[in-house]
């Protein structure tokens, strides 16, 4: 099922496709996340694969469909430092792979991050009339604590972050039921539906970087 935020001001451009996910706690009815959370996910920077079935062809087991959706299972990810930068980080990272640039190492990650933050907040003032009344509470205090490192923002930050970067992100999440990922957002698609940024929702405010399909000759350089 497919829920489409209502058009008002830049919110028509963002598309969520609700399922059987769950997302944090401060989530508004149309489904963006104004609160504030820390992203204090402590995993270790990892590389998986996810298998295909035995007995079906590589490019009719990458994706399949359950209950009218597309389940994703040809994908690789790279894991993301929980630091706080995670979901700048992911997008970071994922806007060079789309670019044709090599995989930042960690130290250029968190930088490209940083400075994608910055260019967000920066683009929420210059589109204050447009995004101030959906964000909680004080407008000018939002900003202020979006700019610190270890403050994560939710949707918004994404759908700007796609205006800032003039490219498409998607944001999937792992469905158990289905096997594979499910495709949960996108922002950004008057700027091309081809090759958007991935990035994987974990659920508990942890975003890791995502491509597919997976190339088996990749390993994360983080």
């Amino acid at each position: 099922m497919k829920l489409l935020v209502p058009k008002q001001g830049m919110l028509p451009k963002i598309k969520c496709n609700v399922g059987p996910v769950s997302w944090p706690q401060g989530c508004a009815s149309a489904g963006l996340i104004f609160g504030l959370l820390v992203c204090g996910s402590s995993s270790e920077p990892t590389h998986a694969e996810a298998s295909d079935k035995e007995g079906h062809k590589e490019e009719e087991s990458c994706v399949k469909l359950s209950h009218g959706k597309k389940v994703y299972t040809d994908y690789s990810i790279t894991g993301i430092p929980g630091d706080g930068r995670c979901l700048f980080r992911s997008v970071a990272h994922g806007a060079c792979l789309r670019s044709g640039k090599p995989a930042p190492n960690e130290s250029s990650q968190r930088e490209l991050a940083d400075d994608l933050r910055a260019k967000v907040a920066d683009e929420f003032i210059k589109r204050r009339e447009e995004t101030e009344w959906f964000v909680e509470g004080d407008f000018d205090t939002y900003v202020s604590h979006i700019r610190k490192p270890h403050v994560w923002g939710g949707e918004p930050e994404l759908f700007l972050a796609s205006h800032v970067l003039q490219m498409p992100i998607t944001v999937y999440m792992y469905d158990e039921d289905a096997g594979g990922l499910i495709s949960i957002a996108e922002y950004g698609q008057e700027y091309g539906k081809e090759n958007p940024i991935r990035v994987l929702y974990h659920g508990f405010g942890h975003y890791d970087a995502l491509q597919m399909p997976r190339k088996k000759s990749d390993r994360s350089r983080l």
